[in-house]
């Protein structure tokens, strides 16, 4: 398998083989996580799969402004890029009439993977201090605790010389994203 940084630098210069190997190589990570983040509603009016291409799609789009720093360093940008889509999504939902309310008058509650799991609020506010971290740590957290990259790979992605700095470095920002959201992690 090529390496992320050879596939790229041949996506620059116009290859469209190594774009369709970029597109098949991270169109099933980023799925997997978007179908955790996505709601059941939203998915219901948006395909999980469709997102996720759009958003490899803008990825490779602007590669030209990307710069490799490892393979997790691509997954953490095209996460970003997600994370943006479903955001987008979101306040297109809130603006929309609700299609789960019954004609009774009760609202069906549609909650995503992750948000059974962890709540909504918590998940908000896990959201918010994690933009609150600087760039390097928080995409040590996310590769991390999201898509269950070794210390190894985050030593790469972020540029810290060994696998047990990037453990530091994740544990810290734990701590830091913890104290956010008042220990409740």
């Amino acid at each position: 398998m090529e390496d992320t940084g050879v596939l790229l630098a041949r996506v620059r210069s116009g290859d469209i083989v190594a774009r369709n190997e970029l597109f098949a190589r991270y169109l099933p990570v980023l799925t997997r996580w978007a179908h955790s983040r996505l709601p059941r509603t939203s998915r219901d009016l948006r395909d999980t799969g469709d997102l996720v291409q759009e958003t490899l799609l803008r990825a490779l789009g602007r590669v030209h402004e990307f710069q490799y720093r490892g393979e997790g360093a691509f997954l953490g940008y095209l996460r970003q890029i997600l994370v943006n889509a479903l955001r987008d999504d979101a306040r297109r939902a809130r603006s929309a009439p609700d299609p789960t309310t019954l004609d009774e008058g009760l609202h069906v509650v549609s909650l995503s993977p992750l948000e059974e799991a962890v709540g909504r609020r918590r998940l908000d506010a896990f959201d918010e201090a994690l933009d609150r971290l600087a760039p390097e740590p928080r995409l040590g957290v996310v590769l991390r605790v999201e898509f269950g990259l070794s210390y190894q790979e985050i030593a790469e992605a972020t540029g810290r010389p060994t696998a047990d700095a990037a453990r530091t470095m994740v544990s810290r920002a734990l701590v830091t994203v913890a104290k956010s959201m008042g220990g409740s992690v």
